[in-house]
């Protein structure tokens, strides 16, 4: 699994903070690892966008930014409005690609979902893992809502002849609601890939030393970890078991 796609089923999800986690395991282990943003939206020339904050959260990664625009926008919309050369698959596969000779695991992260489109031909992450024969990661949220999106996402995954890798809860909530407990064991059947791990809420903004040591236990062992899938969603199904007291 030299390079891996990590996508999520929408936006603000969680999947800069699964990147430095997965990344951050990786290191632990003696990987070399490469990051590659292939846009960044929303942040203006100087700021800091994902890759410093995988940096900041991970350590010692190699980071490619191939594409930054300004405005908060779709990859395609925001370099239209920029005036701007879009980001195309084609250049997303060829760095990966590159990275991928000089490095242990390539994480490429996606802007939004697998379908979000990075120039006006309508190429997108997923013709980039087409290009690579890459994997997809797919970060969800934990609520309402997640398993049809997962749904979405894994067909479109499955019409393109794309693996998903598995799927990790971006953002696990101190006090998960009922839709939240139920979810965990739902989530295998409708992305057709095992749930490989689940950030708690408020990862990222963990002091770098306590990620670190803290990314293993939230990831499972497939992505390098010891976090255990079928308990988590066994003791999340019991809590909201009638009479247990989870709303």
């Amino acid at each position: 699994m030299p390079v891996l796609i990590v996508s999520g089923t929408g936006t603000e999800i969680g999947k800069t903070v699964v990147t430095a986690a997965v990344a951050a395991v990786a290191l632990a282990q003696g990987r070399t690892v490469a990051v590659l943003k292939p846009a960044q939206t929303g942040v203006a020339p100087g700021e800091p966008g994902d890759v410093d904050e995988v940096i900041r959260l991970a350590g010692g990664v190699t980071t490619v930014e191939l594409a930054r625009f300004p405005e908060p926008l779709a990859p395609a919309t925001a370099a239209r409005r920029a005036g701007a050369p879009p980001v195309r698959p084609e250049e997303i596969a060829e760095t990966a690609g590159k990275l991928a000779t000089e490095h242990d695991l390539v994480l490429v992260e996606g802007a939004g979902g697998l379908l979000v489109r990075f120039d006006d031909e309508g190429g997108t992450l997923a013709d980039a893992a087409r290009l690579l024969a890459a994997p997809v990661l797919v970060v969800a949220p934990a609520g309402l809502g997640t398993l049809n999106m997962t749904a979405l996402t894994a067909e479109a995954l499955d019409a393109r002849g794309l693996m998903a890798l598995g799927v990790v809860i971006g953002s696990w909530p101190a006090v998960p609601d009922l839709a939240a407990r139920c979810n965990p064991a739902e989530l295998p059947g409708v992305a057709g890939a095992p749930l490989l791990g689940a950030l708690p809420d408020g990862a990222g903004g963990l002091a770098a030393p306590r990620f670190r040591a803290s990314a293993a236990g939230w990831l499972a062992p497939a992505l390098g970890g010891d976090w255990d899938a079928a308990r988590f969603a066994a003791d999340a199904a019991d809590a909201a078991l009638p009479g247990t007291g989870a709303r």
